[in-house]
């Protein structure tokens, strides 16, 4: 058997394990540690448990709970209610000026947590009651929400660009200002489809009563304080970070100090937050921790098989796709991929293969781990499995069916198609802060 059958027949074996419904870790690492012990014989066990080792040695890993802990802390304390309240005085005149205000408030979350479920849940429970109270279209409006949360993913500081980093070997410090801009070129192409339609179909986002957006100013610029700490975390933590001040790690660990004197200062550093808070920090970074783990197993598997030239071989020199065709099949592969799985599940499974091949190729892989997190977030918002949809699903009032939830995503997934189009056919957009970063 050769090692391209090999290759394919533990990727396919993996995938028809994954259909079964069993846990994506469980599903990697067993392939992985089955495969090695298969073609190696009992020599083939230390995989997994030198990928065991090399885990616990990653250093950067300390990024992921305090960064998971600090967005959990912001969102339990109630600061995110504050952002929302902000966005809802300051822009309630225009029409669909509260949509517009969620989307802001989705990118300050994202700047806050880097993790789109974090998002999801903020939106779902304090904008939407609020939006279908002043009557806004239920079906733009949930669109809205899912299109903002996907920010999420690729807003500094990504928590799957870090992961991306680390799996690719990339410097996270140059992920995350590659991401920067593609981010806000995709919140501003959702905020100007808002503003375009409601224009025409006013009805769709009526604006504040009068007597409820009348306020002073002085008023205005109490309440436009609220805005101000989530900002002045962000800046400790990733300016400093971006300036050489600190480490990655330690940036994140003055995000999660910062997040915690920011709920003592408002009051709200009680008992039950704190458990709430450590409870979901401790069940996002284990998950986490067992899918890198299994992912370690698998890459050094296809690693030793020379899986990746082999598949360079196959698409270059014997159907003789070119490099471009090579990476739309690829972007294409992550959308299917995408209908059944997380971003983190996606990134492990194919990552290992896919960014060795991308480097073949030629294309630099800071800008490829952008072009990646956009599909993903496309991929999430994609029917019928999309990961977005259920998880709105879960979190929407009776009001909103699924019905509802397919239709409101599809203008969104275009402008997002959008956004990954004008990123691939310009690549500068992602690169420039880096290599700006690079050259300062």
């Amino acid at each position: 058997m050769t090692y391209q059958t090999i290759a394919l027949l533990m990727f396919s074996t993996m995938m028809l394990l994954l259909l079964t419904g069993q846990r994506v870790f469980g599903v990697i690492g067993f392939v992985g540690a089955a495969s090695a012990l298969l073609l190696w014989g009992t020599g083939g066990v230390e995989m997994p448990f030198t990928a065991a080792i090399q885990l616990m040695n990653w250093y950067p890993l300390l990024t992921l709970p305090l960064f998971i802990y600090m967005g959990y802390m912001l969102s339990e304390s109630g600061i995110a209610g504050e952002l929302y309240e902000m966005f809802h005085v300051w822009m309630g005149s225009l029409k669909g000026g509260l949509a517009v205000g969620t989307i802001g408030l989705m990118v300050v979350v994202s700047a806050m947590n880097g993790l789109s479920v974090a998002g999801m849940a903020i939106g779902a429970t304090i904008a939407l009651p609020e939006l279908l109270r002043r009557g806004y279209d239920k079906i733009m409006v949930t669109g809205v929400i899912q299109a903002g949360s996907s920010l999420g993913i690729l807003v500094p500081p990504s928590v799957v660009l870090v992961l991306y980093g680390m799996i690719a070997r990339q410097p996270v410090s140059q992920l995350w200002l590659a991401g920067a801009i593609p981010g806000l070129i995709l919140a501003g192409l959702f905020v100007l489809y808002i503003v375009i339609r409601c224009h025409f179909q006013p009805h769709l986002g009526p604006t504040l009563p009068p007597e409820e957006r009348n306020m002073s100013m002085a008023e205005k610029l109490k309440l436009l304080r609220a805005g101000l700490l989530p900002l002045l975390i962000f800046f400790f933590m990733t300016g400093l970070f971006l300036m050489g001040v600190t480490s990655l790690v330690e940036s994140s660990a003055v995000g999660a100090l910062s997040a915690t004197l920011a709920a003592l200062a408002k009051g709200r550093l009680n008992m039950a937050v704190i458990e709430s808070t450590l409870r979901q920090t401790l069940g996002i970074s284990c998950m986490f921790m067992w899918i890198i783990l299994a992912a370690l197993c698998f890459g050094a598997v296809f690693d030793g098989l020379g899986a990746v030239r082999a598949i360079e071989d196959v698409f270059l020199d014997r159907i003789g796709m070119t490099p471009w065709q090579i990476l739309v099949m690829m972007q294409l592969s992550y959308i299917l991929l995408g209908m059944f799985l997380d971003d983190t599940a996606m990134l492990v499974i194919v990552a290992p293969l896919y960014v060795p091949l991308v480097i073949s190729l030629g294309f630099d892989p800071i800008w490829y781990g952008v072009l990646y997190t956009i599909t993903v977030q496309i991929a999430y918002m994609t029917p019928p499995f999309g990961y977005n949809l259920f998880l709105m699903r879960a979190m929407a009032p009776p009001e909103i069916s699924l019905g509802d939830i397919y239709r409101s995503v599809w203008p969104f997934v275009g402008i997002m198609l959008v956004g990954l189009a004008l990123i691939t056919a310009f690549p500068q957009l992602a690169l420039w802060l880096p290599e700006l970063y690079r050259g300062y």
